[in-house]
């Protein structure tokens, strides 16, 4: 089952970092945080992705083309005609294929760029600068059992995000402005999609968390998986830096692979 990463925004709200490179490229632990992601579904055997790359996407390109250089001890024999020996291969049963998206394309539309990847299958989505120790199985799972195009996970949190009216079976009602609530639900990504999404996604303008998502709530179709564990995103300076000190703590909640 492949994932699809968005990570083509411009990261505007982290400017003085993605100036130079992809908010997904921002380093946690001195390894990208798209990485991280990536590292969660790989440890419950999904590793086939699609990144939907676009602003500065020759940068994601360059990181995964190069690889083992972040990643091994290499030595440069210089006096043997250039020849690079890579000790200590490290290397993940990835497959990754990083798309050109388009710089200004909105995330609905980005991911109808790459419905030819997809082969007509369900899929994995999440944003390219959130991690969580959400289990991936127990979401596939409940998501299978309810039947719906689309599942998204959802977590209670005081944020600057809209929020989500759901019924008593956690059926996607509708959408809300942003509440003082401990009881208020939001959308932290990690969906998983049926083939028919592409059916609501219409062009290049079509961005997934408003005509998309709004209206497969008002047809039945959109479920919320609610996560009772760890999520954070990286929107700012302040939160990236969150994110380090966890890691540096050696207790980040989001590893739950082994070294």
């Amino acid at each position: 089952m492949k994932v699809v990463i968005l990570a083509g925004g411009y990261g505007t709200r982290i400017s003085e970092e993605s100036e130079y490179r992809p908010k997904p490229m921002l380093e946690i632990g001195g390894m990208p945080i798209i990485w991280h992601i990536m590292k969660l579904y790989s440890y419950y055997g999904f590793n086939e992705f699609i990144i939907c790359a676009g602003y500065k996407q020759h940068i994601i390109k360059e990181w995964f083309a190069n690889y083992y250089l972040y990643t091994s001890d290499i030595t440069f024999d210089f006096e043997a005609n250039n020849k690079m020996l890579v000790h200590n291969a490290s290397a993940e049963p990835w497959k990754v294929t990083v798309v050109d998206t388009g710089l200004d394309t909105m995330t609905g539309g980005r991911i109808k760029r790459i419905a030819d990847y997809i082969n007509n299958e369900p899929f994995f989505l999440t944003y390219g600068d959130g991690v969580s120790d959400l289990n991936l199985k127990e979401l596939l799972e409940f998501h299978k059992s309810r039947g719906k195009i689309a599942t998204l996970s959802s977590a209670i949190l005081n944020q600057r995000f809209g929020i989500l009216d759901l019924d008593k079976n956690n059926n996607v009602i509708k959408f809300k402005e942003k509440m003082d609530s401990e009881e208020n639900r939001i959308n932290i990504g990690f969906m998983v999609l049926e083939p028919q999404i592409f059916k609501y996604l219409q062009d290049d303008k079509t961005v997934l968390e408003k005509e998309t998502l709004e209206l497969l709530a008002a047809e039945g179709e959109l479920q919320a998986y609610n996560h009772k564990g760890f999520w954070q995103c990286m929107d700012t300076k302040r939160e990236k830096t969150l994110l380090e000190k966890m890691w540096a703590s050696g207790n980040a909640p989001w590893k739950v692979w082994k070294d």
